[in-house]
Order: C-alpha cells, then sequence, then structure tokens
C-alpha cells in the first residue's frame, strides 16, 4: 500500500482530513491547522484561477507592468479571475508606514525626530476612465527614501489635510514641497521649504510608479476604467515595496 503525503498549499501543513467531493467528484481535503487562512483546498484544480501560485502570479504582474489582460492572457485564465483576486487584497491595504511607526518608540523620539524629521510631499497626476476625471496621488517621502503615507483624490485642500492628519504621529518638523497653494494654506510658514531643490527623491519615487505600473504610463493608451482598481493596484504596489508588507 501507498500512502501520499498531503499538504496543504497555503500554509504547507500536514495536518490534513478529507471532506467530502465536489460536484465534478475531485475530493476535497481541509487543513486542521488553527493559523491556516484557508482551511479547505483541493490537490487538482480543474480551474487554472484556483491554484495557489497562480494567484500569486496575479498579484506579481500586475505590479510589474501588466494590466489586467496582459495578466488572463498570459495565465490563460479569465480577465474576472484577474479582477477577483486583485479586490481580495483591498482590505488589507494600509495607508501609513506602520513599520516605521513601530521604531519610534519614546525612548528613541526625540533622537529619530532630529535624524529623521524632515520629509518631501508631492502630488503625482493620474486618471481614471478620462482625462477629465484626474486622480492625484499624494505621496510623502522620507529623507531616507522611505514612503510614510499616501492618499489618493482630487486636487484639492481637504484630500491634502487628509494626508497631513495621517502624518502627525510622525512628528515632522520639515515639508519640502513645490509651489502648490494648499501647502502654503495649511503648512506652518516655519515648517514649509517650497521649491523644486529638494524633492528629487520624491519624484524618483514618481517615475518608479510610472515605470512599474502600466496604468499610470504617460502618453499611452493604458489607465484605469474604474477608482476602485486604480487605486488598489497602486495601494498594493506602496504597501509590498515601500511598506514592505507580505500582501
Amino acid at each position: 500500500m501507498t500512502f501520499i503525503a498531503v499538504r496543504c498549499p497555503h500554509c504547507q501543513s500536514d495536518q490534513s482530513v478529507k471532506r467530502g467531493k465536489t460536484a465534478r467528484g475531485t475530493q476535497r481535503y481541509l487543513c486542521q491547522n488553527t493559523l491556516c487562512t484557508k482551511g479547505s483546498f483541493l490537490l487538482d484544480y480543474c480551474n487554472r484561477g484556483c491554484l495557489p501560485e497562480v494567484k500569486h502570479t496575479i498579484i506579481d504582474m500586475s505590479l510589474n507592468a501588466s494590466g489586467v489582460r496582459d495578466t488572463a492572457r498570459s495565465l490563460h485564465i479569465c480577465p474576472n479571475t484577474v479582477l477577483r483576486e486583485l479586490k481580495k487584497k483591498e482590505a488589507v491595504l494600509e495607508s501609513v508606514n506602520t513599520a516605521v511607526l513601530r521604531t519610534l518608540n519614546p525612548a528613541e523620539v526625540a533622537w529619530d525626530i532630529e535624524r529623521a524629521g524632515e520629509a518631501e510631499m508631492d502630488e503625482m497626476w493620474s486618471f481614471v476612465g478620462n482625462k477629465g476625471n484626474p486622480r492625484w496621488l499624494y505621496a510623502i517621502d522620507h529623507r531616507t527614501g522611505k514612503v510614510l503615507a499616501y492618499v489618493f483624490g482630487r486636487r484639492k485642500d481637504d484630500v491634502f489635510l487628509q494626508l497631513k492628519a495621517l502624518l502627525e504621529p510622525f512628528g515632522l518638523t520639515r515639508y519640502y514641497t513645490d509651489h502648490w497653494g494648499a501647502y502654503t494654506r495649511h503648512l506652518d510658514p516655519d515648517m514649509h521649504s517650497p521649491g523644486k531643490q529638494n524633492t528629487q527623491k520624491i519624484e524618483r519615487k514618481h517615475l518608479t510608479l510610472r515605470t512599474r505600473i502600466k496604468r499610470l504610463v504617460r502618453k499611452t493608451i493604458c489607465f484605469s476604467k474604474s477608482i476602485q482598481m486604480h487605486d488598489l493596484v497602486i495601494g498594493l504596489f506602496v504597501n509590498r515595496y515601500a511598506f514592505g508588507r507580505a500582501v
């Protein structure tokens, strides 16, 4: 008699038991690992879109200059499968770099502020559907190159105020920006230094985004058709590569 070890494809645990069969007659298994986030799984999926490795590839391709239909064609799956998998990530995204905040313990706050109290602030233009519906990406870039927070919205004061509120826990003492009026209206003049000479790093971040994410490339027919997908894909990129989160 031959025994085949059954491992959960999500957590790699071997604590699995049979859990009936699907309508097609395929054996279903249940992972008994309490830390596993999925639970039920199959060893042989008829639909390629259900394979764990395909789901990971969908996210990776979306963050590396591939559109929804590019990903669907390359992986031989339906475009709706790509959209569904991306939308599942929306609930876990964060707008603030909590990894940096966790390092600011009370004993080191004064030293951290002295070392890293300056930030660059800029907005990057994009649009959803057509150019009459612009979508501005507000990003804060730390002096060391770390992104601290981001907000999506129109180029209006209320959106900037949302970003400013997200930045308060960082204890910033200096803001480097361009000459947009919202910065002048809502930032203390003693803490504000307008001018392009100190915003090179955040401009470099914008260029990286436009290079890595297809929907942000200028002078192309590629663009986001919905606000949800626009914000989701860019948020995924920032959370994974700027915040260092496993999303």
